[in-house]
């Protein structure tokens, strides 16, 4: 299946809204929303890659990796192979999750930031349009325009205050400072953070590997 009717922003907002990729087994391929985001999506049973690079290279390299095709966009060998052709770096396979906005006040104190200098916020800068930040009682909570235009959270803990469901209060709090669905990438290891997520109402809905420009 090729992407020319269906880009990237189409994609995710219709995940957001619980309408995914026909689970065929089958790889979608889009041209990047812009220069900055590479990568690829990985739903049930239906991959998205959204790169520049010739559409006739990805299926060829697809094909050539030898393993279950539904695994194959994910797979270390085809990742590896788009990072030398594109002279990206990767750093992990993400869970994507995405919650719906909620009304009303978050349920904890913010005030927002401004600059860079807290770690969440610069990475998020290299990464996201129109960044805004706020901070709480040992936390923060970021908020930006990634992967096809959708709206990106972040937070982060300190480390004398974890175990006391401030991650799952910033990750609430976030749905409450958008007006748009807000989507979560996770480390799938990073156990503590997906339970966070989860509990302030985020859904799984896929994978995905973003490469990046270095």
């Amino acid at each position: 299946m090729t992407g020319t009717a269906h880009g990237l922003g189409t994609v995710v907002d219709a995940a957001a809204r619980g309408i995914f990729p026909p689970p065929d087994g089958s790889v979608t391929v889009v041209r990047q929303q812009c220069a900055r985001d590479a990568g690829v999506l990985a739903f049930t049973a239906h991959s998205v890659v959204f790169t520049d690079e010739d559409e006739g290279w990805v299926r060829a390299t697809l094909a050539a990796v030898g393993c279950d095709p539904l695994a194959a966009a994910m797979n270390p060998r085809f990742l590896a192979a788009l990072m030398e052709r594109t002279g990206r770096a990767h750093d992990t396979v993400d869970v994507m999750s995405v919650a719906a906005p909620l009304s009303g006040p978050p349920p904890l104190v913010l005030t927002e930031l401004s600059g860079s200098g807290r770690p969440r916020v610069a990475a998020a800068l290299g990464r996201r349009d129109g960044v805004r930040a706020w901070a709480a009682d040992g936390g923060t909570v970021v908020l930006g325009h990634g992967v096809g235009g959708r709206l990106e959270v972040s937070v982060e803990v300190a480390e004398d205050v974890r175990h006391r469901g401030l991650g799952r209060a910033l990750a609430t709090a976030a749905r409450h400072l958008a007006g748009e669905p807000v989507w979560a990438q996770v480390a799938a290891g990073n156990a503590r953070s997906l339970r966070a997520f989860q509990a302030a109402g985020f859904r799984p809905v896929g994978a995905e590997a973003l490469l990046i420009a270095v």
